[in-house]
C-alpha cells in the first residue's frame, strides 16, 4: 500500500510540477518562518542526561540544599608574592559582587576577614609558637616601619638596625638580618638595572612552612548570569571578569596573573572551538557533498535539484523538531549531518536510477515513473529501518541523543516525502541531460565474475577479519572522560590540570549530603581513615584544636607587638629629600655593618648600602618604583597582621554566617566534603578514591562522580538502544522480506562493519568518546540503507551487482557522505575531529562490506522473488535492460 503511493507521488509530483514547486516552497518559507521566530538552543550540559538518573538526582538534591555552592567560574590568582595574591583576590572580589548585571555571586573560599583575624589558629601549637616567636623576634624592625610606612621608613628602620648590630657583632640577633638583607638587595637591585621585581614582606615575617606559611595562590568562586541562548552562555561574565581584572592592574607587570577556569569557561571554551573555524568545516563539507554528487550524476542540474531538497528538508525538519522538542541542545544539533547524510543518500538513489531508466530510452516522466516503481520499496525499507534505528534511543537516560532520534526520525519521513515529490518536480522543471554513457559500472563486470567464482574464500576473509575484530574488543579504549574532548593547549583547560594537580585546590573532589551535624562527623570520622582519602571536611573543622594555648600565645605577640606595629604618632608624609638624607645614612650603616661583619651578614649589607648609593643617585622616578614595590606589600602585611593579633575563640556562634551556609543547610542537612589522596589528576588514584568513598557513602557526589557515572548513562544507553534498534528493524525486514535468511543477509554487514570500524579504532588507537561514539547511529543507518538496497535487488533477480547503476549510487552516496563527514577531522575541537575520523573509517568498511561482502554473502541465489509489493515489484525487464542493472 505504501509502496503504491509512493509511486502515486513521484507520478503527481512528474506530472504537476509547478504546483508542487509553489507547494514545497510555501511549505519551506513557513517552516522557516517558525523556526526563525521559535529558535532556541541550550547549551546547559547538565540537562544532557535525565534527571531521573540516581546520580543526577544526588546532584539536585545536593544544588537545592546549598544553592549558594554552584558556581560555575574559577578565578584563580597566582601572585609574585603572598602580598600581591591577597591584594588582587581582595579587589576583584569586591568587583565581582558589586557587578549584579553579570554575577549572581562571589566568594573566597580561602581568604577575607575571617581568616585574616583567625588564621594563627589554623595552624598546629607547634606553627603557631613558631609564628608568633618570630614576630616577636622582628619586632624593632616592624615597629619602625609602621610609624613610617615610606621608603624613607625603610632606609631608616634599617640604618637603625644596621647601626645596633655594628655596635654589637655578637648580638644572636644580627644573624636574623642576612634574609630581609639580600631580599631587598636582589629586589632593588633589579629595579636599578630596570627590571621588574616583587618584595615580599610576610615571608620575612611569617613562617616559611607548613599550614601557615604564605599563599602566593588565592581563589575567587563566583557564580555568572547564564545567557543560555548563546552558544557560549558564560562569555559575558568571563569577559567582565578579563575586564575588570585590566582594569584593576592585575597583570604579570603588576606581579599577579589570572586564570579563570570551572564548568562555565570551560564549556564555553569548548564550544568556541567547534566555532572557531565552522566556517572552513562547513565549506568543506559543501564542496566535497557537491563534487560526490557531480561524480554520481554528471549533471549540474541534477546536482542543483538534490541541493535544494537537502535545504528545503533541513528547514522543514528544523521546524518539526523545535515543534517536537521545544529547544535543540548541543547533541540534537547533530541532526544536520545525519539529515544531510541520509537524505543525500535517497536523492542519489533516486537521481542515480532515473538516468539509467533515462538512458535506456525513457522519456522524462516516464523514467520518473520507472524509478518509482523500482527504487519504491527499497527507500520506504531504508527509510523505516533507519527511523526506528534513530527512535531506538528515546526510552534511554541520555537525552542529548534520545532528542537526536526523534528529530533525526522526523528528518527521515520529511526526507522521503521531498524526494518522491519536490526532487521529481525539480527533474522535470530543469530537465537534466540524458546521460552520455551507461550509468552503471559496465567495467566491473570481471569483479562480478571474480566474486561468484570466489565467493567462499572472500567470506573466509571476512570471517577471519571479523574475528580479529572480536579478539580486539577489550583493548577498545572507551574514554569517557569529557576533560579529554577538549584542546588541552586551551586556557581554561590548562588551568584546569594546573588545579586538579594542586593537592589543596583539585576539584577533584567529593562530597555527602547527611541528616544532621552529627551524622556528618561520624561520617567524617569513617571517611578520614580510607587509606584513600587525605581529609574529610566538616564545618567542625573550621573550629581548631587547643584554641585556648594558642591564644594565649597570640595574646602575649599582641601585648608585646601592639604598641609597635598601631603607633600613636606617625611620621610625617617624605618627600625627596627626606628619602635621600635616611638612604644615604642607611648605605653608610650598612657599610660600617660589613666592615666589621665579613660573614653572610656583612656581606648582604655591603651589598645593599651600594643599591642605596645608587639608588640615591638615580631618577626620582626610579625611587618612586622602588617605594612602590616595597611600600605597597608593607601595608598589605601590616593590615594582616594587625588583624591576625586579633583572633579569638572561634565558636559555632561565631564562624561567619556565610561559611556556615555553606555546609549546614536551612533544613539541617549537614555536607561533608572529601579530599583524596595522591595525584587526583591520576585516573586509577581518581578511581580508587571514588569506589572506596562510594562503598561507605552511595551518595557522594562530585566531578569524579559525574564523569564516571555520565560515562556508564551514555555506554548503557547505546548499549539499550543498539539491542533495540536491532530488534526493530530485525522485525521490519521480517515483516517485509519474509525470510531469516535475507534479514541476516541485510543485517551481517553492518554488524560486521561495526565491528571492522572498532578493530580499526584499536589498531590507531583512537578511543570512543562522548563525540564520536555518535558515529554509530550513522553507521548503522547507512549501513542499513546500503544493504537493503543489494539485498532488495538480489531478492527481485539482480545478479551482476556490481556493474548495476545500484552500485553506482551506493559508492557515490558513501563518498558524499564520508567525505563531507569527512571534513569535521579538520575541527580545532579534538571530540569533533575524533567523530569525523570514525565517520569516515566506518563508511568506507560499510562501503567495503556493501560492494564486497554483501554481494559475496548473497551468491547467485534461485529465481526472483515474487514479492507481496504488487505493482511494485517490477520483472528485472520491465524496469531496464539487463545489462544495466537495476537499484532496488
Amino acid at each position: 500500500m505504501l509502496t503504491h503511493l509512493l509511486q502515486r507521488a513521484v507520478s503527481q509530483a512528474a506530472r504537476q510540477p509547478w504546483r508542487v514547486l509553489v507547494l514545497a516552497l510555501a511549505l519551506m518559507l513557513a517552516a522557516g518562518g517558525y523556526a526563525f521566530t521559535h529558535f532556541d538552543m541550550s547549551t546547559d550540559t547538565g540537562a544532557m542526561i535525565s534527571s531521573k538518573t540516581k546520580w543526577r538526582q544526588t546532584e539536585d538534591m545536593m544544588a537545592k540544599a546549598f544553592p549558594e555552592a554552584n558556581k560555575g567560574i574559577a578565578v584563580v590568582i597566582d601572585g609574585k608574592t603572598p602580598e600581591a595574591a591577597e591584594d588582587a583576590a581582595s579587589r576583584l572580589a569586591a568587583a565581582l559582587i558589586e557587578d549584579k548585571a553579570n554575577f549572581v555571586r562571589a566568594a573566597r573560599p580561602d581568604g577575607g576577614e575571617f581568616f585574616d583575624r583567625s588564621g594563627l589558629l589554623f595552624g598546629s601549637l607547634d606553627e603557631v609558637k613558631q609564628a608568633t616567636a618570630k614576630l616577636i623576634e622582628a619586632q624593632p624592625l616592624l615597629g619602625s616601619l609602621a610609624v613610617d610606612p615610606t621608603l624613607r621608613g625603610i632606609g631608616k628602620a634599617l640604618s637603625t638596625a644596621a647601626s645596633g648590630a655594628a655596635d654589637d657583632p655578637a648580638d644572636p640577633a644580627t644573624a636574623q638580618l642576612e634574609q630581609p638583607l639580600t631580599g631587598l638587595h636582589v629586589a632593588i637591585s633589579q629595579q636599578l638595572a630596570g627590571k621588574t621585581a616583587f618584595f615580599s614582606w610576610q615571608q620575612l615575617f611569617t613562617a616559611s612552612k607548613g599550614q601557615l606559611s604564605p599563599q602566593t595562590r588565592k581563589v575567587v568562586l563566583a557564580e555568572p548570569v547564564y545567557d543560555f541562548s548563546d552558544i557560549q552562555p558564560g562569555a559575558r561574565a568571563v569577559a567582565a571578569i578579563r575586564s575588570k581584572a585590566a582594569a584593576l592592574g592585575l597583570d604579570p607587570a603588576h606581579g599577579v596573573t589570572i586564570g579563570i577556569t570551572g564548568e562555565v569557561p570551560l564549556s564555553d571554551e569548548e564550544f568556541g572551538s567547534i566555532e572557531e573555524n565552522i566556517g572552513l568545516v562547513g565549506l568543506l563539507m559543501g564542496l566535497s557533498m557537491l563534487v560526490a554528487l557531480w561524480f554520481a550524476t554528471r549533471s549540474v542540474k541534477t546536482v542543483a535539484a538534490i541541493t535544494v531538497t537537502i535545504v528545503s528538508g533541513l528547514v522543514i525538519t528544523l521546524a518539526g523538531g523545535l515543534m517536537a522538542v521545544g529547544k535543540l541542545n548541543l547533541i540534537s544539533i547533530a541532526f544536520i549531518p545525519l539529515f544531510v547524510g541520509l537524505g543525500v543518500d535517497f536523492g542519489i538513489q533516486v537521481c542515480v536510477r532515473f538516468n539509467a531508466e533515462r538512458w535506456a530510452g525513457a522519456l522524462l516522466v516516464e523514467a520518473l515513473d520507472h524509478a518509482a516503481a523500482a527504487i519504491g520499496k527499497p527507500i520506504l525499507l531504508a527509510a523505516g529501518a533507519i527511523c526506528l534505528a534513530l527512535c531506538a534511543f528515546l526510552p534511554t537516560d541520555y537525552i542529548g541523543i534520545a532528542q537526536l532520534g526523534v528529530i533525526s526520525g522526523l528528518g527521515m519521513v520529511v526526507a522521503l516525502v521531498l524526494n518522491v515529490t519536490l526532487l521529481p518536480a525539480l527533474l522535470v522543471l530543469l530537465n537534466p541531460p540524458v546521460p552520455a554513457t551507461q550509468v552503471g559500472f559496465a567495467a566491473a563486470a570481471p569483479f562480478d565474475h571474480w566474486l561468484a567464482r570466489n565467493r567462499h574464500k572472500v567470506l573466509w576473509a571476512f570471517a577471519l577479519a571479523m574475528l580479529v575484530s572480536i579478539a580486539t574488543l577489550p583493548l577498545v579504549k572507551f574514554d569517557f572522560n569529557p576533560l579529554n574532548l577538549r584542546d588541552p593547549n586551551a586556557p581554561a583547560m590548562k588551568m584546569l590540570r594546573n588545579l586538579i594537580a594542586d593537592p589543596d585546590r583539585t576539584p577533584n573532589t567529593l562530597a555527602v549530603l547527611t541528616p544532621n551535624e552529627a551524622a556528618a562527623r561520624d561520617l567524617a570520622a569513617k571517611l578520614s581513615k580510607l587509606p584513600e582519602v587525605r581529609d574529610a571536611i566538616t564545618l567542625d573543622s573550621f573550629l581548631p584544636s587547643d584554641q585556648p594555648a594558642k591564644l594565649a600565645l597570640i595574646e602575649d605577640a599582641s601585648l608585646l607587638l601592639d604598641p609597635a606595629i598601631n603607633p600613636f604618632d606617625l611620621a610625617q608624609p617624605s618627600d625627596d629629600a627626606s628619602t635621600l638624607a635616611a638612604l644615604a645614612q642607611a648605605a653608610s650603616d650598612l657599610h660600617r655593618l660589613a666592615t666589621v661583619n665579613p660573614g653572610p651578614v656583612g656581606k648582604a649589607a655591603g651589598l645593599l648600602a651600594t643599591d642605596f648609593e645608587r639608588l640615591g643617585q638615580a631618577p626620582p622616578e626610579t625611587r618612586t618604583r622602588v617605594e612602590t614595590m616595597l611600600v605597597q606589600p608593607l601595608n598589605v602585611t601590616l593590615d594582616k597582621l594587625r588583624l591576625s593579633l586579633q583572633a579569638s575563640e572561634i565558636t559555632r556562634e561565631t564562624l561567619p554566617p556565610a561559611m556556615t551556609a555553606e555546609w549546614i543547610a536551612r533544613d539541617g542537612r549537614a555536607v561533608v566534603q572529601i579530599i583524596p589522596k595522591g595525584d587526583s589528576a591520576d585516573s586509577e588514584v581518581l578511581a580508587r578514591f571514588t569506589a572506596a568513598v562510594r562503598k561507605i557513602a552511595p551518595d557522594a557526589t562530585g566531578m569524579p562522580v559525574s564523569t564516571q557515572e555520565a560515562a556508564n548513562t551514555v555506554a548503557r544507553a547505546f548499549i539499550e538502544a543498539g539491542v533495540l534498534a536491532l530488534v526493530l528493524v530485525s522485525l521490519l525486514l521480517f515483516f517485509v522480506l519474509r525470510s531469516v535468511r535475507e534479514v541476516a543477509f541485510t543485517l551481517a554487514p553492518v554488524v560486521l562493519s561495526g565491528f571492522l570500524t572498532l578493530g580499526s579504532c584499536v589498531a590507531i588507537g583512537q578511543p570512543l568518546n562522548f563525540a564520536n561514539i555518535i558515529a554509530f547511529p550513522l553507521l548503522f543507518g547507512v549501513g542499513v540503507a546500503f544493504h537493503i538496497y543489494f539485498v532488495m535487488a538480489w531478492w527481485h533477480g539482480e545478479r551482476e551487482l556490481l556493474q548495476s547503476s545500484l552500485a553506482r549510487a551506493v559508492l557515490f552516496s558513501a563518498l558524499a557522505t564520508g567525505s563531507a563527514f569527512g571534513a569535521l577531522w579538520f575541527s580545532d575541537h579534538p571530540g569533533t575531529a575524533s567523530m569525523g575520523l570514525i565517520l569516515m573509517i566506518s563508511l568506507v568498511w560499510t562501503l567495503i562490506c556493501a560492494l564486497i561482502f554483501e554481494p559475496a554473502l548473497l551468491g547467485p541465489g534461485g529465481e526472483k522473488h515474487q514479492g507481496s509489493g504488487g505493482d511494485g515489484d517490477l520483472p528485472l525487464a520491465e524496469a531496464k535492460p539487463a545489462q544495466h542493472g537495476i537499484t532496488h
